[in-house]
């Protein structure tokens, strides 16, 4: 059975030498790029590759784009061939945030029309916490054949989010209170939200453990949030496109999937004055 949105710990660890299965290592910190990177290098979980956020999981910024633009489908599809992805391949991403910076590769595999891949519930500290194998190693890698085929439907543009603005779209934003309300910007060069979204930070999908809550309790809540609208109509965002894929994958856990994302998020938003901004909550 292909894992598509979590898998437990006892579960990777039990698939940990399968040739089917590839671990990513996307441990990140936004203040300190090469902070992941380190963290890989003095232990990870065996077989594990390390993709960096910025180098490999996003595009060269132009001033316009956003913080985290996505990558070029072909030169990803390229990457992960060479990671040793192939078109059976069960991936698993995590981190030390909880799926904070993993879910977005999550959202990439799926964007390429890969969907055998899932989030390890609980992360790096749930994997440690539990005596699971950590290793020094590097992985032994076999290059295999990845074909990307792009799926255009699972997001939106800047453009398309200001038509849907018209249409009284649901807009979700993952991002902190503080930044939502512009009352505390620590990222971009301003503070707000657009106007009409609603505020749920990806931390809200989590139990006080960090895994996920329960799938009932995670429909529960988003049944609210998006109060009698389908959920393939929610257009999800955040700061740079990275913890908008968390919320996602809470509505793909909760059975409400068909959400598109906003890759160029806020810091694209912003870019451009003219297009309008709010403050408050």
């Amino acid at each position: 059975m292909p894992y598509t949105t979590l898998v437990t710990t006892d579960d990777l660890s039990a698939h940990l030498h399968s040739a089917e299965w590839v671990v990513f290592d996307c441990r990140f910190t936004l203040t300190d790029p090469a902070a992941g990177r380190r963290a890989y290098d003095k232990a990870h979980i065996p077989n594990a590759r390390y993709a960096h956020l910025d180098d490999d999981l996003a595009a060269p910024l132009s001033g316009t784009n956003g913080r985290h633009p996505l990558p070029d489908p072909a030169r990803l599809a390229a990457k992960l061939g060479a990671w040793g992805v192939g078109p059976t391949t069960q991936v698993v991403v995590y981190d030390d945030s909880f799926g904070a910076m993993a879910g977005r590769l999550w959202w990439l595999l799926r964007w390429l029309g890969h969907g055998q891949v899932a989030l390890l519930d609980g992360g790096w500290q749930k994997w440690v916490r539990e005596g699971h194998a950590i290793t020094l190693e590097p992985p032994a890698i076999t290059p295999a054949r990845f074909e990307a085929r792009a799926r255009p439907e699972l997001l939106l543009d800047a453009q398309a989010v200001l038509a849907a603005l018209e249409q009284d779209a649901l807009i979700i934003d993952a991002r902190a209170d503080v930044r939502f309300t512009g009352e505390h910007e620590t990222l971009d060069p301003v503070g707000g939200h657009v106007p009409g979204a609603v505020n749920w930070p990806y931390e809200d999908n989590l139990d006080l453990d960090g895994t996920f809550l329960p799938a009932d309790e995670l429909r529960e809540l988003y049944l609210g949030v998006l109060a009698g609208r389908p959920a393939s109509g929610a257009i999800h965002m955040c700061g740079s496109g990275v913890t908008a894929c968390h919320n996602l994958i809470a509505m793909e856990v909760a059975g409400l999937p068909g959400g598109k994302l906003y890759p160029g998020s806020w810091s694209e938003w912003v870019a451009d004055p003219t297009r309008p901004v709010a403050t408050g909550g």
